[in-house]
Order: C-alpha cells, then sequence, then structure tokens
C-alpha cells in the first residue's frame, strides 16, 4: 500500500514537472510570435514614412521646376512648407529635413532602388545619403537590409572602408555585382573582410 502511494506521489511530481516544461516553451511560443508582430510593425511603419517622405520630396521637386525664379522660390517653399508641418505634425520637419525629402527623391530616383524596395529606415537613407558614389551607395544599402545592420553598424562598415577594400581585390565585373548584390561570401577571408578588427583605445 505505502509503495502504491509512493508511486502516486512520483506519478504527480513527474507531471507537474512536465507542465511546467511545457507551459514554459509554450511561453516561449508567445513571445516569440510577439516580437515577431512587433518587429513587422516597425518594419510596416518605417517603410510608410520613407515612401511618404519620397512622394513629398517629388512633389517638391515637381513644385520648384514650377517657379520662375527656381532658386529663390525653392528655399522659399522649403521654409513655408515647413512652418506648416512644424505646426500640423510637431518636430521632425525642419527646413533641414524637408529639404532632405527632396534630396532623397533626387537621389534615388536616378538609381536602382524602387520605392517599393525601400526597406531601411529613415536614419539608414539618410547616413547613406552622404555617401556620393552610386555603386558604394548601393552596396551598403544592400548590405544594410540583408544583414539587419542598425544604423550604427551601417556608419562603422562605411568608416572601416569595406566597400573599398572589398574592390581592390575585384575586377571591373566583380566589382558591378558588388554594388547590384552586395557581398556573397565564398571564402572565408570574405567573412573576415567583413569584420575587420576593432582596437581598443
Amino acid at each position: 500500500m505505502a509503495t502504491l502511494i509512493e508511486n502516486c506521489a512520483t506519478f504527480e511530481k513527474v507531471k507537474k514537472m512536465t507542465s511546467k516544461v511545457s507551459n514554459t516553451d509554450f511561453h516561449a511560443q508567445i513571445v516569440k510570435l510577439l516580437k515577431s508582430a512587433r518587429q513587422r510593425v516597425v518594419q510596416a511603419v518605417n517603410h510608410t514614412m520613407v515612401l511618404t517622405y519620397f512622394e513629398i520630396g517629388r512633389m517638391i521637386f515637381e513644385e520648384q521646376q514650377s517657379g520662375k525664379d527656381r532658386a529663390e522660390y525653392g528655399k522659399e517653399l522649403i521654409k513655408e512648407l515647413s512652418t506648416i508641418l512644424t505646426k500640423e505634425f510637431g518636430k521632425g520637419f525642419s527646413q533641414r529635413n524637408v529639404e532632405q525629402m527632396r534630396k532623397f527623391y533626387l537621389t534615388y530616383s536616378k538609381t536602382q532602388t524602387l520605392p517599393a524596395d525601400f526597406n531601411l529606415s529613415w536614419s539608414h537613407y539618410l547616413t547613406l545619403m552622404r555617401i556620393d558614389d552610386i555603386n558604394e551607395r548601393s552596396f551598403y544599402e544592400i548590405e544594410s537590409a540583408k544583414n539587419n545592420w542598425s544604423v550604427r553598424e551601417l556608419q562603422r562598415q562605411y568608416d572601416s572602408a569595406l566597400y573599398t577594400r572589398l574592390a581592390l581585390s575585384r575586377d571591373k565585373d566583380k566589382l558591378k555585382e558588388l554594388s547590384e548584390k552586395g557581398l556573397i561570401l565564398q571564402e572565408p577571408k570574405d567573412a573576415i573582410k567583413v569584420c575587420p578588427s576593432r582596437h581598443v583605445s
């Protein structure tokens, strides 16, 4: 009788432990699902914002072209638009930021990147627009999206001259591929080039 009671107690103990493990796994799945959903929402918001800024840039550019004195009209147009948008929406629409939207349109209306392919945040594109070389800019844009680089990591990779170092070891055709597809790791040494050692000061 005592043995039967002990067996029952052991069974209940194992059952509780199994239930606890099962619940832990269940909770982890829910957390993972919510994190994934949150990430998709952030990406959707970023994508919509970037598309909107591109369209605003287009509208500003086309409106500026209709002015008689384009230079002066352009300045007044951006100044007035900045004032109106700031009053309506608050921070984020300084004259400089509105001008950046115009620059964004002018920069990306001449590239292979279609508006539907804007997969980075506005902060990423502000960093990318500082790169004059179109092939180099395209490379960093592709790598940022492919490797999920933060703005800080994008800047770090640019400061390390990643594109320049990779370009030196490639012929003309391979260099073109680099700007169209990004880095394709074929040899271990390529991975080393992507992650230059950091010096601790």
